[in-house]
This record gives structure tokens, C-alpha cells and sequence, in this order.
């Protein structure tokens, strides 16, 4: 904070809430580590001002930044340009500034593939997988899995319409049949069948549970993946352990996704493990 000047590199994340979030601490420590002139802020921005902060961010010449829950999918028509990975997605969760242009882009997906290798061992091609939610985070989840060969994918959402259409967008090109909605009436007749379970919903940040979650049903060998990262058991991850079944919250998601942004914008990696340990940081702490 010291070495501030006019020409600090400014980054940072918008999301309602955003408080909780841990890339503050992630991406200042990469920045730290590396010597850089740049810092990074968290941004509360209400849905209903998403596009007045949009362009404040434009105007203030904010480097790139980071899109959360709710933003993933109302942000992509105020951008100029959107990657192929977040077209495919139907999602942004990345944001670069260059001269002036605000492109789009998703990390989403490899931050999901990549966790999934290192905390569960998990394999996804072949894999039956339910996907819990139907917003921006679902549907990076899903484009990920299509592109890592997955078996079949079911979206359960308690509105059904927000399922549909997430199958309506994404199932272009898709195999028949690969991509199925679902509603949460319909767990107890999908579970018994399930190689992997992910929550894309934020049930769980602020300790919830997920009550019409019968995880008796699932088989012995399915895994449970929560994109919640807080705290160290979120309620999902702590009832699947207690019934034997590998599983794990989503911080490792979210220094995935993070160092890929970080690479996105700078052209640098940030040193291994670095912003790991950031993020493991005040782990144990319970959401705000």
C-alpha cells in the first residue's frame, strides 16, 4: 500500500456479495511475490447497477477483473469482446482491459478440471455427472465437462425454466441426450446413478444446507465437489465425508481460475503455491 502511485496497476473482482471472496488476498500475494506495481480490490456491485459499474470500471482504466455471483452471465452483452471460452460457456468470469476494449474471457473451466485432478483424483471423461444450479458457474462447469469428454451431465435446478435453458444453450453440437435438465424432486431417481456431484449453486456460503440433498442415495464410489470454498467443510462437503464419500470445497477451484486469470493478465504465472497458501490463509474463518 506504500508504494502506491498514479501508476499502480489497478485489478479487482465484482460480485453481490463479495466480501467473503479470497482473490484479494490470492492475487495481491502473486503480485507481492513477483514484485509488481499492481493491486487488487474487491468491488460489492449490486445487479441493479452491474452496468453503471461496468463503465466506471472502463473509465477508470481498471486493468482486468474478476466476475462472481450473480454477474457471470448479465456482464457479457456490457463487454466489447468474449473469448471462445466464454461464448461456449455462456459465462465471464474474467475481465481484461487493452486500450480501452473490455474483453470477456472464462477460467472457470480449467480452474473446475484442474481442482478435480488435484483434491479428488477425480476422472472426467466417462463420468455421470449432476450439476446443482443453472447459473453462470453451472454453465462453465458443463462447457468444461463437454470439452473433457464426460458420459452425460444433468442440470438440477429448482426452477425449472433456468434448467431448460442452460440445456438450450449449451447442447449445440452436443451427442443427443449428453445434456439433461432435472429438478430437485428428481435427485432421489438421478443420485443412485451419479460418478460425481457439483454444486454450482452459493448454497453453503453463509453455512445453508442443502435439505432436499439425500446423499444416502448416492453410490460409494461417487465424489462430491462444492464450488463453495468456505469455510474448510462447507455443510455439503462435511455430510458427504461423514457418509464415507470423497469430497471437497472449492477452494482449490478457485487458485485454479485465479492463476489462469492472473496469467491472462499479466503474461506471468504466479509462483507455485503462492496463491494457495493466500487462499488457505483465513480458511478455518466462518463466512461473513
Amino acid at each position: 500500500m506504500e508504494r502506491m502511485h498514479g501508476g499502480t496497476r489497478v485489478y479487482g473482482i465484482i460480485g453481490w456479495p463479495v466480501a467473503h471472496s479470497r482473490s484479494p488476498q490470492m492475487h495481491n500475494a502473486a503480485f507481492r511475490a513477483l514484485g509488481m506495481d499492481a493491486l487488487y480490490l474487491p468491488f460489492a456491485v449490486p445487479p441493479e447497477r452491474l452496468r453503471e459499474a461496468v463503465a466506471g470500471l472502463r473509465v477508470l482504466g481498471v486493468a482486468g477483473w474478476n466476475v462472481t455471483i450473480p454477474h457471470k452471465t448479465a456482464v457479457m452483452p456490457l463487454l466489447d469482446e468474449l473469448s471462445p471460452e466464454a461464448v461456449r460457456a455462456g459465462a465471464v468470469n474474467t475481465v481484461l482491459q487493452r486500450e480501452g476494449r473490455l474483453i470477456g474471457h472464462n477460467t472457470d473451466g480449467v480452474g473446475l478440471l484442474t481442482a478435480l485432478q488435484r483434491d479428488l483424483a477425480c476422472p472426467v471423461a466417462g463420468a455421470r455427472i449432476v450439476v446443482l444450479g443453472a447459473g453462470g458457474a453451472a454453465r462453465g462447469a458443463v462447457a468444461a465437462f463437454a470439452g473433457a469428454g464426460a458420459g452425460q451431465v444433468t442440470v438440477v435446478n429448482r426452477t425449472p425454466a433456468s434448467a431448460e435453458l442452460l440445456v438450450r444453450d449449451l447442447q449445440v453440437g452436443l451427442p443427443p441426450g449428453w445434456l439433461q435438465a432435472a429438478t430437485t424432486d428428481e435427485l432421489p431417481r438421478l443420485l443412485p446413478a451419479v460418478d460425481l456431484l457439483v454444486n454450482a449453486t452459493s448454497v453453503g456460503l453463509k453455512g445453508e444446507r442443502h435439505d432436499d440433498l439425500a446423499l444416502a442415495l448416492l453410490p460409494e464410489a461417487a465424489k462430491v465437489y462444492d464450488m463453495v470454498y468456505g469455510p474448510v467443510a462447507t455443510p455439503l462437503v462435511a455430510e458427504a465425508r461423514r457418509r464415507g464419500l470423497a469430497a471437497s470445497n472449492g477452494l482449490g477451484m478457485l487458485v485454479a481460475q485465479g492463476e489462469e486469470a492472473f496469467r491472462y493478465w499479466t503474461g506471468l504465472l504466479p509462483p507455485l503455491g503462492v496463491m494457495a497458501a493466500a487462499a488457505a490463509a483465513g480458511v478455518g474463518a466462518p463466512n461473513p
